[in-house]
């Protein structure tokens, strides 16, 4: 038997389909030799018939899938938040390191010397510019 899906399913909503928990809900329901599997947009039923799908079977599976949709989707809502949440943090520290680079200034400070020394410093600061000044050959 096939039934088809309005929608292809993800690969998280196949995993639980397939998986060990379908297989216990089935035996549990009574249909212990009832197999699915699945095939692009089918699920495929097998070792059953339409009267237990009638009967009970479908109402079991409509039940699991129901269940895992809602699983699959609610893991996928919490995980968007959570993508969110991390890129709203990254844009504030972006924006907080944005407002720090903007507050450094290179500019000169003026260095706090006594007044009798400010000539000596002065005098000093240009026999080192002029020391630059000869360095590498440059004028020559």
């Amino acid at each position: 038997m096939e039934a088809v899906f309005t929608r292809r399913p993800d690969r998280d909503e196949i995993t639980e389909i397939l998986g060990s928990e379908t297989r216990e809900r089935l035996a549990k329901a009574g249909y212990s030799t009832v197999e699915v599997t699945i095939s692009d947009r089918r699920l495929e039923i097998a070792n059953t018939n339409l009267e237990e799908l009638r009967d009970g079977l479908g109402g079991v599976l409509a039940d699991r899938l129901a269940e895992i949709s809602e699983g699959v989707r609610a893991k996928q809502d919490a995980a968007a938040v959570r993508f969110r949440e991390a890129a709203a943090g990254e844009h504030d520290r972006a924006a907080s390191v944005a407002a720090l680079a903007e507050s450094v200034t290179f500019r000169t400070s003026e260095r706090r010397v006594p007044e009798p020394d400010r000539r000596a410093v002065a005098t000093d600061d240009r026999a080192r510019i002029d020391d630059w000044t000869d360095e590498g050959g440059h004028g020559r």
